[in-house]
């Protein structure tokens, strides 16, 4: 099937959301230029020397002797009223001082305290230090609390440092308490593990899909992923009373408003909530990243709720306090051919078919009843081979015309699932069209492109026009094309490879030299099939 649009990219790297762009209407995409804080990112040699970092939270956040401290902790965990279970996977836990968030957390420390994790992942908002789209994370080797040595895991922390969302920012470590107040509630109640400490900065949707695929890499069933968040923060002080009658009442509706969307492990629903309430949520970052990252099969449990309003009887001023457990098991990573490439027959006639039939049942559920169709409403029966973890766009024609495309390149869920956000996303979602009306469903036409997971190639020799879809990056800059766009447009390598560079906002030979290169293929199919 033939188009009138060339597929472009509007997102850094590595990339994740995609929307295709009319030939007509061409995008130039800029990424920003290295700043200050860029300059301060630095890498860590996995066998540095020791470099302990000692927590300045003792004393303040929690006590600071230590069997004091132990000992209140041990008294929190065995007043929760829960049970250990064995496959918790994540959780989100308080970040506030003991004596109010303490015995909250305490909830999902003995809900979790029965696993034996060999590292966490504890991800926490950025109270102080203004980062705009990336994280920190720490480069010592070990943080000190009262209750001993919390071992960095070097390993971890190496890999996300090749990338530029993490980075080791200047005085963040010193001034930030909502992943180190963490420390010794972890100590106590798992003993040994390694941690990847990350501090998250401000970022947009596309920088937590980002940071959820990179995250990914370092996940295993042995890993514990932890996201630092108080709910909501209520009365003058905060900037937000939105009410001043009925406050905890009114309060335990908002938050729980929230944690409906948690439940559902619906990120864009969170964030679209919290930018709708205006709820001072301030790990909803954090919060959303650890959405994205989670496995389809994971459950979430609402643990344990308290504000400090109604600890204090004090409503003028009131701060909201979750314990969420995330049950499941973190996938093994699968290294063999089997399982990260495909091939046109991975899809058969009716498979196919029945991806074409999921995505227009999804857009066309959403957009009639405001709601989310299951394969079960539709009477789709998921494969196998529709299970596989693949990345996939799905595009919307209309009298053959671009109506909508989205999608992800990186693997990181199961197909199926990959089509139904993506087939609502193409109809709803595309920034550059108006959303797709009830009107125009029986017109749309559906193609999906389900594709291999990228691998780096040496130059750009290495691409075959026709089969390989592309991505360039470099200087910070990238952009992606497909692999029906040039032939479908009738270009040679060098023109290809020309336009795809002035996508990027590079110069139109920029491709000549000192860019990196990475490769994907694609299994194209449509409803004309």
């Amino acid at each position: 099937m033939s188009r009138s649009h060339i597929p472009s990219i509007a997102l850094l790297v590595p990339l994740f959301t995609l929307a295709l762009l009319a030939l007509t209407l061409p995008r130039m995409l800029q990424h920003c230029s290295a700043t200050d804080a860029q300059k301060e990112e630095k890498t860590m040699d996995a066998k540095q020397p020791k470099k302990v970092f000692d927590s300045p939270l003792a004393g303040m956040w929690y006590e600071a002797d230590a069997e004091r401290l132990a000992a209140e902790i041990d008294h929190y965990i065995a007043s929760a009223d829960t049970e250990p279970i064995d496959t918790v996977q994540a959780l989100v836990l308080p970040h506030a001082g003991y004596r109010y968030s303490g015995a909250v957390a305490a909830f999902g420390l003995k809900a979790a305290g029965r696993r034996q994790y060999k590292r966490v992942i504890v991800m926490g908002p950025s109270h102080r230090v203004f980062m705009d789209g990336y994280a920190h994370v720490s480069d010592a080797t070990h943080i000190a609390t009262p209750l001993g040595e919390v071992p960095l895991d070097l390993d971890a922390i190496s890999a996300l440092l090749k990338h530029p969302e993490f980075r080791v920012v200047r005085n963040v470590d010193a001034s930030e308490h909502s992943v180190q107040i963490q420390l010794p509630l972890l100590q106590r109640a798992l003993k040994s593990f390694q941690l990847v400490p990350i501090v998250i900065g401000n970022v947009d949707d596309e920088s937590v899909k980002r940071m959820a695929t990179i995250l990914q890499d370092i996940v295993t069933p042995d890993t514990l992923v932890i996201a630092s968040s108080d709910f909501t923060h209520y009365g003058a002080g905060f900037g937000y009373a939105p009410f001043v009658d009925h406050v905890l009442e009114n309060l335990e509706k908002l938050d729980l408003g929230a944690w409906e969307h948690i439940r559902n492990k619906d990120e864009a629903g969170f964030r679209h909530y919290v930018d709708e309430t205006g709820a001072t949520i301030c790990g909803r970052h954090p919060i959303s990243i650890l959405l994205s990252m989670l496995p389809g099969e994971s459950e979430a449990r609402l643990l344990k709720y308290d504000t400090s309003g109604r600890m204090t009887t004090d409503t003028s001023t009131s701060v909201s306090y979750m314990s969420i457990a995330f049950t499941g098991l973190w996938p093994e990573k699968k290294t063999t051919p089997e399982s990260t490439g495909v091939s046109e027959g991975s899809l058969s006639s009716q498979e196919k078919a029945l991806l074409l039939k999921l995505a227009r049942g999804m857009l066309e559920a959403y957009i009639i009843t405001g709601k989310n169709a299951t394969p079960e409403d539709l009477g789709i029966e998921i494969t196998p081979a529709m299970r596989r973890t693949m990345g996939v766009f799905v595009t919307l024609n209309m009298n053959g015309q671009l109506r909508g495309c989205i999608g992800e390149i990186f693997p990181r869920r199961p197909l199926y699932e990959a089509v139904m956000e993506r087939a609502i996303d193409a109809g709803v979602n595309d920034p550059r069209f108006r959303t797709v009306t009830e009107k125009e469903l029986p017109m749309l036409e559906y193609e999906i492109s389900a594709l291999t997971p990228p691998m780096p190639v040496s130059s750009y020799r290495d691409i075959v026009l026709g089969k390989h879809g592309m991505v360039i990056q470099k200087n910070g800059h990238s952009a992606v094309f497909l692999p029906q766009v040039a032939p479908e447009q009738h270009w040679t390598l060098e023109e290809t490879l020309t336009h795809l560079s002035l996508k990027a906002g590079l110069a139109a030979d920029a491709w000549k030299e000192g860019a990196s290169w990475t490769v994907f293929e694609a299994i194209v199919f449509n409803d004309q099939d």
